[in-house]
């Protein structure tokens, strides 16, 4: 087995470092976990500068769900283990599943647990699928938490492809009146001038507005080009530094339409991956960890983390909840209750229900409201740049007549 060099934090705080054999990383961190060592850096011994390898292939979330779903059937028919997962290498089509899935069953051949075998493929199988199988695998449930696992990722996928569908009229219509724009300034409004030119006429203001913009467009169209490349680059650099990525999403939260459905979205991950986790059999406290990784939210993430301190200091849920400020008042006051009647797992479930269903209504109101705002500007915008053209030809044309 490989060695791994490691170095991080005690529970006392203080900083130590060492040297530890471990099936793989993933492995070592679980251990580290158990002994409540907070890992800095961990690295394979002799491989400390070995090159990033490229090409792994990517595995969808949808080919998650259908494994998920056909592993449930295959162990609740009393299918070995091992049998299931060859089985289903050999029918995955994916080839980085496939590859994933042998990998696997050979760690589980050589005497591994599922969930320690999975956690050799973070970028497969995160810290909710590995945690939910090492409950299912001690409690001898593996068919429960499997079809669970199911449930949750494809109600994940039909949120996701939800809030996709319904973005991707907007951004095809602003991108295609963006290229109409970029058109009109860069090939026709230079014949129009050319032709006002040869005519000697004087141009009104639009008309001169517009002959200037589509001289800059054609001389600096490199510009729009770098800009874009810009804003998206210092996005990215500004979202990989843990401040820049929390203030970034707190300002995405706070936009006026946008923002709040992103705080529906939000809430309906965290209930549904809390609510999954905890009807799994994982302690809250790590559940509340895991479901902080996996927000995909910045600023949920770090009032996650508080709240997980607070119940460690011996609090309720509610009230560390309602002090982040992310969390609806309604939600806070049903887990309130769910934590009451000790039926928490139920009610996480039910709140994610209603804010799907409530992320769904958002994302069609959102649509039907951005819909004529859109045709507007566009109408305006292309509108703007014809008239703006004609008028030296319509005072050409009444000198003419007078």
């Amino acid at each position: 087995m490989p060695v791994f060099t490691f170095s991080g934090k005690n529970a006392s705080g203080q900083k130590i470092s060492g040297e530890r054999v471990a099936v793989n990383k993933q492995v070592l961190i679980s251990q580290l976990r158990r002994e409540r060592i907070t890992t800095g850096s961990i690295r394979e011994k002799g491989k400390e500068f070995s090159l990033p390898t490229f090409g792994s292939g990517k595995v969808k979330t949808k080919d998650i769900a259908i494994f998920f779903r056909q592993f449930s059937v295959m162990i609740d028919a009393g299918l070995p283990l091992v049998q299931c997962l060859e089985i289903l290498a050999a029918n995955q089509e994916n080839p980085a599943f496939q590859k994933t899935l042998n990998g696997v069953r050979t760690t589980v051949e050589g005497g591994s647990t599922l969930a320690n075998a999975m956690r050799q493929y973070p970028k497969v199988f995160d810290d909710l699928t590995t945690n939910m199988m090492d409950a299912g695998e001690t409690g001898g449930i593996l068919d429960i938490i499997l079809q669970r696992l199911a449930q949750y990722v494809e109600k994940a996928v039909k949120l996701r492809s939800a809030v996709k569908s319904a973005l991707i009229y907007p951004v095809a219509v602003v991108s295609i009146a963006i290229l109409i724009v970029g058109a009109l300034l860069k090939w026709v409004v230079p014949i129009f001038a050319n032709l006002f030119v040869g005519l000697g006429v004087t141009l009104p203001l639009p008309t001169r507005i517009v002959v200037g913009l589509s001289a800059f467009v054609g001389q600096f169209w490199w510009f729009f080009i770098v800009g874009a490349v810009a804003i998206v680059f210092g996005i990215k650099q500004v979202r990989k530094h843990p401040r820049g990525r929390y203030y970034f999403d707190y300002m995405l939260l706070k936009l006026p339409v946008l923002g709040l459905l992103l705080r529906k979205i939000a809430v309906a991950r965290f209930t549904r991956t809390l609510g999954t986790l905890i009807t799994s059999g994982v302690p809250i406290l790590e559940g509340l960890a895991i479901t902080a990784k996996t927000s995909g939210n910045a600023v949920l993430e770090e009032a996650l983390m508080k709240v997980r301190k607070a119940i460690e200091e011996g609090r309720t849920i509610v009230d560390p909840l309602k002090e982040c400020g992310v969390f609806p008042n309604m939600v806070t006051q049903m887990i309130g209750v769910g934590e009451a009647t000790g039926a928490m797992d139920s009610m996480l479930q039910k709140i994610a229900d209603f804010y799907e269903d409530e992320v769904d209504s958002a994302t069609r109101d959102m649509l039907a409201m951005l819909e004529p705002i859109i045709i507007g500007v566009l109408g305006i915008s292309i509108g703007g740049i014809v008239i703006s053209l004609y008028l030296p030809l319509f005072s050409m044309i009444a000198k003419l007549a007078g």
